[in-house]
Order: C-alpha cells, then structure tokens, then sequence
C-alpha cells in the first residue's frame, strides 16, 4: 500500500510540474477582465468535474467576490439538478449545458468547459453553442485533449492520462485561479475575514 500511495504522489508531482502556467495566467486575465466589464461566467463538467465546477464557481462567487467592490457573475450549470434532470429526461442528456446556455450566455461572456476525456457530448455541445454566440472558451482537459481541445479558444490541459491525477489537475488549476483573486488580486481590508468554503 506504501508503494502505491509513494507512486501516486510521485507521478502527481510529476504531472503538476508539467502545467502550462502561461495558460493558466492567461484564464485570469480573461477572468479579471470579464469581472471589469461586467460579463458572465460559466463553468461545468460531468462527475468528478461536475463537482470542479460548482466549488470553483462558489469560490469566485463568495471567496474572490465578499467584501470587494468588484464581484464575480458566475454560475455553474452543473448546479440546477431539476434543469439538468428535465433536460436529461425530456431531450437528452446532450443538451443539459448548451441548452441553460440558450438562455443565459451573451457574446463576450466566459464559457468554462472542463473534461478529463475531453469528449464529453454535452460539454462538446455547449462549447460548440458558446462559438457561435461569439463567447470567450476555456477548456480543462487532459490526455490529448480530445475533441475539447481544438474547440476551446484556450486549453489548459492536465500532461496525463490517469483520469484521478487529470482530476487533481483541474481542481488545483481552479484554486491557483480562484485563490489569485482572493489572495493577490485587488487585496481587501475586512473589519474579520470569514472563512473559505472548502
């Protein structure tokens, strides 16, 4: 059991250093900016990644956002389970993401796809409807990107193919994001800070 945890933790390590961090500089800035002028943000992702998406959302939303003049406009679509299940049931489980898209997303906002495979159908769909809406792309991918990477304006892809470790990737990709803005970006003085969700 030592083995394989002291294996893991090497090759995780391994993956991390890897990292494009220039991608990851460039997701901020375009975060930063859509916070300047106002746009929204939209995140998601199935299982594993469904769950990246929604805390990454609650930490731009609550954590990077209270107490600050300048407050984040995000949501995670992974968020509403009874849109996801009418969607799901009624049209198809490809839909679940383009179709709040449909209603919500305006040119110039934030799309936020984030996939292991990338191949996801419906993260594929909605970063396919967010294009033709003249919206902003980012893709979290790993392995060779999948069909995610080349649709995505900017990819930031996890170097590995062990779908956990692609997943460790993602989430700490979203708190180098999440906690720039809170801990570097725009630093402000609180009578008590409260604490972070985690």
């Amino acid at each position: 059991m030592s083995l394989f945890l002291a294996q893991y933790r090497k090759q995780l390590e391994k993956m991390l250093s890897g990292l494009d961090l220039a991608k990851v500089q460039q997701a901020i800035e375009w975060l930063a900016e859509a916070r300047e002028q106002g746009r929204q943000i939209f995140v998601f992702g199935n299982g594993g990644s469904a769950s990246t998406a929604s805390h990454f959302a609650t930490d731009l939303v609550k954590g990077a956002s209270y107490g600050r003049a300048r407050r984040f406009r995000i949501l995670a679509l992974t968020d509403s389970l009874p849109t996801i299940t009418a969607y799901a049931n009624d049209t198809g489980y490809e839909n679940v993401f383009v179709e709040q898209l449909k209603n919500f997303a305006r040119e110039g906002d934030v799309v936020i796809g984030i996939s292991s495979s990338g191949n996801s159908p419906n993260v594929i769909r909605a970063i396919e409807y967010a294009a033709s809406a003249g919206c902003r792309s980012i893709g979290l991918t790993g392995g060779d990107g999948g069909k995610l990477g080349p649709l995505v304006h900017l990819e930031i892809r996890a170097p590995e193919t062990h779908t956990g470790r692609i997943e460790d990737a993602h989430f700490v990709i979203c708190h180098m994001i999440g906690y720039y803005f809170m801990e570097e970006a725009e630093p402000c003085p609180r009578a008590s800070s409260p604490s972070r969700s985690g």
